[in-house]
């Protein structure tokens, strides 16, 4: 039987968020999502070093890196679906105890007395439900009135900008000091610390405590988690198609630029590792700065439709740069509209999404929307190289200059909402 009245539903809100504070549980998620991404990126530092001390070549490190791409792709949909079914404490501690899965794993890699190849290749496994980043924004998104939701799901930004930096810097410190199984162990540590913070600090659920945002308990769902005609009918409401594929196709050139970085940052920029660190470590201090400040104040003053086609609009003038680029103090200079518009596109539609769907909705619309970057992980590597090979670096400016400018006239013509209310 339902809550009788406001005083019935805001006494079953306060049982589900427990003892902590709304305000309280943002920051946590915010702490959470800094430690995911820490780890990660400290990943990415041993990664190339593990596959070549364990004898792989570029080839098979390409299938491994398609494999994450491919299971997290088909991970993103069901692991938002199981978070509004089973709420936010449940879903961090799941995309938790598969990350110490996964690092249990790569620790276990680096040891010479155990087979790491095979321990290499099992690591997509549990990668399908490490999905810490979209569980966050599902909590920021339900304790978020509508018209701060832009801001709040920018500061996530910021979480990137540490993970990044300090990530980058453990990996690379740790390993030269204790060898590549050191920085895996270490982020072993940090995950099962985290899943224990999720299970006792999180609270169960944070659908329908928002005023803005009522919605029905996790306990009672309408369909299963690996229902997909569920999944795939939240595509169909009104104004979720349209923005989903202008994340996708908009995205889908400076990701396909992003995945070949490494190769472009050796071949065309003729950097070392430092300096293609100091590249990389640049740029996520730009992303802190533009999603977790800049984003936040423009979304204050203009509405989500003007931030998305200024977006775009940057994208079309940062692909034009990228064609005429001939070194890296050229890249150096179109970087910050780069950020800026990945920015601007990611947060906006974020936010767009998860107000053109129930309350009860917005992990899996989530979970959705982290399929793409998997997805542009998944035929980044055949296709970038393709182009790469074909036509060098100037081809991808080429190509985001030119898809960008269909997606401009496309978002002129498209009635874009202007206010942040959300559609129910």
């Amino acid at each position: 039987m339902r809550g009788t009245g406001a005083a019935g539903g805001h006494g079953q809100s306060s049982s589900r968020m427990g003892s902590l504070g709304r305000s309280q549980v943002v920051i946590l998620s915010y702490v959470l999502v800094a430690l995911e991404l820490t780890c990660l990126f400290m990943r990415f530092s041993i990664m190339p070093y593990l596959t070549r001390q364990l004898g792989l070549d570029s080839v098979a490190f390409g299938y491994l890196q398609t494999a994450f791409g491919v299971l997290q792709l088909l991970g993103g949909p069901v692991f938002g679906r199981f978070a509004d079914q089973h709420g936010a404490r449940a879903a961090f501690t799941l995309s938790f105890l598969a990350a110490s899965a996964f690092y249990l794993l790569l620790a276990a890699a680096c040891s010479p007395a155990l087979p790491g190849v095979a321990l290499l290749y099992a690591l997509p496994l549990p990668a399908a439900l490490m999905h810490g980043l979209p569980a966050a924004q599902m909590v920021i998104a339900d304790l978020s009135a509508p018209e701060e939701r832009s801001a709040a799901l920018g500061r996530l930004g910021l979480c990137f900008g540490v993970g990044m930096i300090s990530g980058s810097l453990l990996g690379g410190t740790l390993s030269a000091a204790c060898g590549l199984q050191c920085p895996a162990s270490v982020a072993l540590v940090a995950n099962l610390v985290a899943a224990v913070l999720s299970f006792t600090c999180v609270p169960i659920s944070t659908k329908g405590v928002s005023a803005d945002a009522p919605a029905a308990p996790p306990g009672r769902p309408d369909a299963g988690v690996f229902d997909l005609k569920a999944i795939s009918r939240l595509l169909l409401r009104p104004g979720v198609l349209p923005v989903f594929l202008i994340k996708v196709v908009s995205g889908f050139p400076s990701g396909l630029f992003m995945v070949m970085f490494s190769i472009i940052s050796m071949d065309f920029f003729q950097l070392d590792a430092a300096e293609a660190g100091y590249l990389t470590s640049f740029f996520g201090v730009l992303q802190m700065v533009i999603q977790g400040v800049v984003i936040g104040r423009l979304s204050s003053y203009f509405s989500e439709g003007a931030l998305l086609r200024a977006g775009v609009l940057v994208f079309v003038v940062v692909g034009l740069a990228m064609a005429l680029m001939s070194n890296v103090f050229h890249f150096c200079l179109l970087m910050p509209g780069l950020v800026f518009s990945l920015c601007a596109l990611n947060v906006v539609t974020d936010s767009m999404l998860t107000k053109a769907v129930p309350a009860s909705d917005t992990g899996t619309m989530l979970g959705l929307c982290a399929s793409v970057q998997p997805l542009t992980r998944t035929l980044g590597p055949t296709v970038g190289g393709l182009l790469y090979r074909s036509f060098g670096v100037p081809i991808f400016g080429h190509v985001q200059f030119a898809t960008n400018v269909l997606v401009l006239l496309v978002l002129w013509r498209l009635p874009l909402p202007q206010k942040t209310d959300k559609v129910w």
